[in-house]
């Protein structure tokens, strides 16, 4: 039995400093080496692969040599990372992107880009729309960056940028991220904190709606900033941006404290802000001039035309029908439909149980490999039930942690979206040269994704049966009055190192809730904080990031070096929001305590 210690080297301060070891190693080489490429040119950040190698021998090391953990161990926990990660999330990256590439290839996405484009001619706008509110959508039937890949390819699609577009989405992909999947965060957080799960969804949302009118503000000036506007342009649509963010808030704040609906809170307010904020704009209010890109701008100056130019509706004739409008949307509309049911509790059972007739066992790598056709389980060798937390992290006496691979091939949310894909493929008519292209394509786009976010996780897993992350965690519990303020970056923390908000619910729950009853706090709180100051962490963990490069960059080494840039630019982005909510948290604790809601009797 491996027990976790949390001081190997007697000094809190050095052992802490020896945990941050390999995520210091990752950003270094992600964002601050640096380099000269073939040309002379001076670059920071080396390729994403390379950078992902060293994080993982980094942690190898600290955890081996500074921690004591067994060296089977540490492999076997890094390949449990890597497993689950395929299953858990490059599976459904690899689908949404195959579904995405065959309405490219089949020429439905120019129609889709046309609808978009006839609800808004205003490039902030369409920021606002595909980037939250869709993307908010997304993230509610499949999540695991789902919406970053969907959303992002089709604002390229648009013309917006790579870089811009990775961007943007992946600071929209935040306010939503607590009811992703199906409220899965929400309920894990439930099952780890012991805490009912209605309330906790209450309580995140009584604090996101806040971030949620935000979103579509800081969505539309990060984009005019990059494209060298003014504030005066960032503001002019004003009415639009609140129309969605409120609209999406006051949705959210409903739908989470229904019984009902708390799980789907997203879907629901995704599409209600949809909705609002397209009858907004096509019957009460629309800008009277529109913001285009720098190079639209620039080839209208080029004609002679204003770069802003007055909106003349008349010369933006939509040349497609109802029903082929219809017929090209069918795919994100399967897609939506086809989440939401992988996502139904009753319906996982079902697929979990198809096959219980055919059991089978035997042994892999000298540990159990056995279960039912449709849910094989792997015990993880030299890992399953021999890794102990042990207090203040836990509770003594702790259970070991179960380190099993569930192989739920039928019931994971990519098989969900992959079906979504091939009945799309089958509805769009694809002929056998198409179905070839659309798999070549996205095997190509998504190689050096794959292998940057299986390093990724197997090291998050690895930080967590080896006790470092837990290390990194109670440096923030000595903050006393201020706790939760630090609640939320200790929630910021957990997605940044396993690159979910989910994992991150499993990772500090327990030890949320273990704090807020040391320092009397509203355990609640406490302990709904650490999701909703995860999210903030969203848009800086590494598989995010290369979700999004997979999906915006065409070029292979465009796509393996765009890693730092974009991790440089949303950093402070990040560090902000996870401020943010940090002091909605302190005003809750302190100041508005009516705001946490009341667990039942």
């Amino acid at each position: 039995m491996y027990q976790q210690t949390y001081n190997p080297l007697g000094n809190a301060f050095l052992s802490t400093i020896a945990a941050a070891i390999p995520i210091l190693t990752l950003l270094y080489f992600i964002a601050l080496h640096r380099h000269r490429d073939s040309q002379g040119n001076v670059h920071l950040g080396i390729s994403a692969p390379y950078a992902a190698f060293f994080g993982v021998i980094a942690a190898f090391i600290i955890s081996c040599l500074v921690f004591r953990m067994p060296v089977t161990s540490a492999v076997s926990a890094f390949a449990l990372g890597s497993l689950s990660g395929f299953l858990g999330i490059i599976w459904i990256v690899l689908a949404a992107m195959f579904l995405y590439t065959m309405s490219v290839v089949t020429g439905k996405f120019e129609i889709v880009k046309e609808s978009i484009v006839h609800i808004s001619f205003d490039r902030r706008l369409q920021c606002v729309l595909i980037a939250f509110s869709f993307g908010a959508i997304i993230e509610g039937t499949s999540g695991f960056g789902t919406p970053v890949a969907i959303a992002g390819a089709v604002m390229v699609g648009l013309g917006f940028r790579p870089f811009q577009s990775a961007v943007l989405n992946l600071l929209a992909n935040t306010a939503p991220v607590a009811w992703g999947a199906i409220g899965t965060p929400i309920v894990t957080l439930a099952a780890v904190s012991e805490l009912d799960q209605v309330t906790l969804s209450a309580m995140a949302g009584h604090q996101l709606p806040f971030v949620s009118v935000l979103v579509p503000f800081w969505l539309v000036a990060t984009f005019v900033k990059m494209e060298g506007g003014s504030w005066k342009q960032v503001f002019e649509v004003w009415p639009a941006m609140l129309c969605a963010g409120g609209s999406f808030a006051i949705m959210q704040f409903y739908a989470s404290g229904s019984h009902a609906l708390h799980l789907m809170t997203d879907v629901v307010s995704g599409v209600f802000s949809v909705i609002c904020t397209a009858l907004f704009l096509r019957f009460v209010w629309h800008p009277k001039t529109r913001f285009l890109l720098r190079s639209e701008r620039e080839a209208l100056a080029r004609e002679g035309g204003a770069s802003d130019a007055v909106i003349d509706k008349s010369q933006w004739k939509y040349k497609y029908s109802t029903g082929e409008t219809i017929y090209a949307w069918m795919p994100w509309v399967i897609l939506i439909a086809c989440c939401a049911l992988w996502g139904v509790p009753e319906f996982k059972k079902l697929l979990n149980n198809l096959f219980a007739g055919v059991p089978f066992s035997t042994t892999l790598l000298g540990s159990p490999f056995k279960g039912t056709l449709s849910l094989p389980v792997w015990d993880m060798p030299a890992l399953h039930n021999l890794v102990q937390r042990m207090p203040p992290v836990a509770p003594v006496n702790a259970k070991a942690e179960a380190a099993r691979f569930t192989i739920n091939w039928l019931s994971a949310a990519g098989t969900g979206v992959f079906v979504a894909a091939m009945l799309s493929g089958f509805v769009l008519r694809l002929s056998a040269t198409q179905w070839k292209d659309a798999f070549t394509q996205t095997m190509r786009r998504m190689k050096i994704p794959v292998l940057v976010i299986a390093q990724v996780l197997g090291l998050g897993f690895l930080t967590r049966y080896s006790g470092t992350d837990a290390v990194l965690g109670l440096a923030f519990t000595g903050a006393g009055v201020f706790y939760p303020f630090f609640a939320a970056f200790l929630g910021w923390l957990g997605v940044f190192l396993t690159g979910s908000d989910t994992a991150s619910n499993a990772l500090f729950g327990s030890l949320q809730r273990i704090t807020a009853q040391q320092l009397n706090l509203n355990p609640i709180l406490i302990v709904a904080t650490n999701s909703t100051g995860g999210v903030m962490g969203k848009m800086i963990d590494a598989q995010s990031i290369m979700v999004a490069c997979a999906a915006c960059y065409d070029d292979p080494k465009e796509r393996s070096f765009a890693l730092g840039p974009i991790f440089r630019t949303v950093f402070f982005h990040s560090i902000a929001g996870a401020a943010v909510i940090g002091v909605i948290a302190m005003l809750q604790a302190y100041v508005f305590p009516g705001m946490i809601p009341v667990p039942p009797k």
